[in-house]
């Protein structure tokens, strides 16, 4: 009973700031733009649902496409990762720095 009590103590207790809290003026927030905009046009649902039903790409191709890409792009990685200063560049710079 009074670990009951002490539960329902302690949410009045986190709930009471709630009811403390200062909204923001919300009555002149919209400018005369606004205000005299014509709604949006109403759509007959339909054609809509006939989109929604129409199927997507095929996964087996999608994923051969993803494969694909992602082989081109580790091929460039590697490369990438490669020297880029050649055998003499690289002599040069080490006598340079002595």
């Amino acid at each position: 009973m009074i670990r009951r009590a002490s539960y329902w103590f302690l949410a009045c207790a986190m709930l009471a700031p709630v009811g403390c809290t200062q909204f923001p003026d919300l009555d002149h927030t919209q400018d005369n733009a606004t205000a005299e905009a014509a709604y949006p046009a109403l759509v007959p649902i339909e054609p809509l649902l006939a989109r929604a039903e129409v199927p997507g790409p095929d996964p087996v191709q999608a994923q051969a496409g993803i494969n694909a890409r992602l082989s081109g792009l580790r091929a460039r990685a590697d490369r990438l990762r490669g020297t880029v200063l050649t055998e003499a560049e690289k002599q040069r710079l080490r006598n340079g720095l002595r």
